[in-house]
């Protein structure tokens, strides 16, 4: 690929040129060893992107953002895709989502081969013993972090961050008329109308085709891709959001995996990069093979795909307009508090004794303190650490 500069798009402040090979040399980076799922994953792009290259404007950030939140799909490959339009339109919303999207498939295609010929992989949990505890502290890192770049010292941001918070930590589902309500709240507040305003055949191999249950037909494949694209154009948010929805057609509806197939279905997704909606890859190969999987991929992340590109340009046009930049700051303030709601619920579900606890503690002291150390390194060492402590216990 041409190594020519690619413009940013009317950006919020300066920025500094990055060439179309260097922004998805970085995705597929994120896409290789970004840990901790959507919340950890925006946090990334917003060091890496905003802060550190300054390569995105903060502006387009909390844009792509609050986009990523009011459309269904999962929120971290939304954003992921805005952020390629912002420098290169369909194009280069295109390249990322590939990019960002094809390396944590591939894992979860190996893991669920082998998941399929030895029947289980029952050290998983040892590791998401100890992987949940710290992605935990990833995750509360990243909220903070966002709390601090989109609220200030807004009492009315506050307040909508502090109702998110509580609906989402209670309700432990991420509600789509909280962000819709907060952004009408925040616009009439700040900026009222009345203030005046501007306007697969190549794969033979049998074990590469078939599930669980032996080769896939049409009409079940059918019936993967019907399902995980609905899963992906009805569900916002992150994987918190996605997981129940996910589990009541897999498991209760269709019968096509048992708990515990689906529990280590989770597992696979919280233990590999990437998007933790990547899960679907898994559950496809499970019940149809190689096809399964790909038709489970194609269907949830299409949708996610085209409600960024198809609302972006007159998303961007309306975006500076005061009533919309007001709605806008609502949102993302709802946006952040739903983030702390969802770390506090999935804080109870990880967290849940001393060893973990203390890898909790241990991974969020290392983070904020040794500023040096991927978290990559650090998910591993929470991982072996929770092995350890599974093996010792048993």
């Amino acid at each position: 690929m041409a190594e020519s500069s690619v413009p940013a798009a009317a950006p919020a402040q300066e920025t500094e040129p990055c060439t179309m090979r260097q922004l998805l040399l970085y995705f597929l980076s994120l896409g290789t060893f970004g840990f901790g799922g959507p919340i950890a994953l925006a946090g990334y792009m917003q060091r890496d992107l905003v802060e550190r290259r300054r390569w995105i404007s903060k502006q387009d950030y909390l844009e792509g953002l609050a986009l990523a939140q009011l459309a269904p799909g999962p929120l971290a490959a939304q954003l992921a895709i805005y952020l390629g339009w912002v420098r290169a339109r369909v194009l280069g919303a295109t390249l990322v989502a590939c990019a960002f999207v094809a390396p944590s498939l591939l894992m979860v295609l190996a893991v669920s081969a082998l998941y399929v010929a030895y029947g289980g992989l029952p050290w998983m949990q040892g590791l998401f013993y100890g992987i949940g505890a710290a992605v935990i502290a990833i995750i509360a890192r990243s909220a903070v972090k966002l709390v601090k770049m989109t609220l200030a010292r807004d009492w009315l941001l506050w307040g909508i961050f502090a109702v998110s918070a509580l609906v989402t930590a209670w309700t432990e589902s991420e509600i789509v008329w909280v962000f819709l309500l907060s952004g009408v709240v925040s616009m009439l507040v700040r900026t009222p109308f009345w203030r005046g305003t501007s306007a697969l055949s190549i794969f033979p191999a049998h074990w590469l085709l078939a599930g669980l249950d032996g080769p896939a037909t049409i009409p079940v494949l059918l019936k993967i891709l019907w399902f995980f694209t609905g899963a992906g154009a009805v569900v916002f948010g992150s994987g918190l959001a996605i997981v129940p929805f996910l589990h009541g057609g897999v498991v209760n509806d269709f019968h096509w995996l048992d708990e515990r197939q689906f529990l280590d279905a989770v597992a696979v997704a919280m233990i590999t990069p990437g998007p933790v909606v990547i899960t679907v890859g898994f559950i496809g190969y499970l019940v149809a093979g190689l096809a399964g999987a790909l038709v489970a991929a194609l269907g949830v992340f299409l949708p996610c795909y085209l409600f960024v590109i198809i609302p972006a340009p007159y998303y961007r046009r309306w975006a500076r307009i005061p009533q919309i930049k007001s709605f806008v700051d609502g949102v993302t303030a709802a946006a952040t508090g739903a983030i702390a709601g969802a770390a506090y619920v999935l804080g109870r579900r990880a967290v849940v004794d001393v060893a973990t606890a203390a890898i909790f503690v241990a991974t969020l002291v290392v983070l904020t303190k040794v500023r040096k150390i991927p978290e990559p390194l650090v998910i591993l060492a929470a991982g072996a650490a929770g092995l350890a402590v599974r093996g010792f216990a048993h």
